[in-house]
């Protein structure tokens, strides 16, 4: 793919890891564990591998590399342990490549958004491990798909090292490490609410 698009259009200025699976589960319902395999597979090693294979003509082109992340990657989120441990585990692979490429010309943009209305709800797997075909969200009340892309269009043109896309993901983050028994009640309702 890489070495395609390279021949086609002679470099590679941005990769943009955004491919994606999640889960919708408490952990002690879930019969088949292999959801997690999935999840990491998919969410976080998708991206390293995709980030390998693209960062030769990243660093030739002084590129930038986005990782569309998830706020459930900073904080944890109930019924999605295996989305927030691989939204995890791809924050902190993505932390830490960004201070191994300072000087390279290569820089990374961490992406955290909030609920995002799209397909991936209807197709996140439940605690069978089959899809639920039906989103658990209620839609109307989270961000549009071509918001998000507008908020991540703007933070990759300011080189951002993280974009967070609502208020209650900031907040979050920051009240967790003043008020954790807080943050957990947030996530908690977000969850209940399905909003």
């Amino acid at each position: 793919m890489v070495a395609r698009a390279v021949a086609r259009f002679g470099g590679l200025d941005v990769l943009i890891n955004n491919a994606g699976v999640t889960m919708w589960s408490r952990f002690d319902a879930l019969s088949d564990l292999s959801v997690f395999t999935r999840l990491l597979a998919t969410n976080y090693l998708g991206a390293v591998y995709a980030t390998a294979a693209a960062l030769p003509a990243l660093k030739a082109a002084g590129g930038l590399i986005v990782a569309v992340a998830s706020v459930a990657g900073l904080t944890g989120v109930p019924e999605r342990s295996g989305y927030a441990a691989s939204k995890h585990a791809m924050v902190g692979f993505f932390e830490s490549l960004r201070i191994e490429l300072t000087g390279s010309g290569v820089d990374v943009t961490i992406v955290a958004p909030d609920f995002v209305a799209s397909e991936s709800h209807r197709r996140a797997v439940g605690p069978d491990g089959r899809p639920l075909g039906i989103s658990p969200m209620q839609q109307s009340h989270i961000m549009s798909a071509a918001e998000c892309a507008r908020l991540i269009v703007g933070a990759m043109r300011r080189r951002d090292r993280l974009l967070i896309t609502s208020a209650r993901g900031r907040l979050g983050r920051w009240a967790r490490l003043i008020a954790p028994t807080l943050t957990d009640r947030v996530a908690a309702r977000a969850i209940r609410e399905r909003r």
